[in-house]
Order: structure tokens, then sequence, then C-alpha cells
């Protein structure tokens, strides 16, 4: 259910901005996206697991607070990574 060691160097090293670069919001956004996707599987076999269920809520709700901030600061940046990473919005 965690993400691999190589699978999360992998993303870094796609979204960073610059090389060595893991605070950028491509990079957080980028990172808790592909744990909302796994947890998405997880419900789908898994309908009964409120306690996932809740995390994922949050996971979405901090995405959506740095795509926003993102958005603020920096338009063409927000507009490349939701097209990058294929979410709608």
């Amino acid at each position: 259910m965690s993400m691999t060691a190589e699978r999360r160097k992998a993303l870094i090293s796609e979204y960073a901005p610059k090389p060595g670069d893991t605070g950028s919001p491509e990079v957080q956004v980028a990172l808790i996206t592909e744990r909302i996707t796994t947890l998405t599987e997880h419900l789908k076999a898994h309908q009964k697991d409120f306690h996932s269920r809740r995390g994922l809520l949050m996971l979405v709700s901090q995405r959506r607070g740095l795509l926003d901030f993102l958005k603020r600061k920096e338009a063409a940046r927000y507009t490349n990574l939701i097209t990058r990473l294929g979410i709608r919005r």
C-alpha cells in the first residue's frame, strides 16, 4: 500500500524543477497524487475501510490547498502540472 523508494525517486526526478528539489509544490502534488491513486484502488476493494477513507479525504484536501497556492502564485506552472498529472480542474 505504501510507495516504494524507487517510485518516490522517479516522481521526484520527473516533477522537480531543479535536481534535488523535493519541497516544490509540483513534487509535493505529484507525491500526494500517487498516494491518492493507491488509496483509491484500496478503497475499491475495501469499501468499509472508513479510516483509510478519512485519510484519503485529508490527502485530497492537502493537494487542493497546494494546487490553489500554485494557481495563485504562478498560473502557468499550475496549468502545466495539472495537465502532466491528468487532474481535472
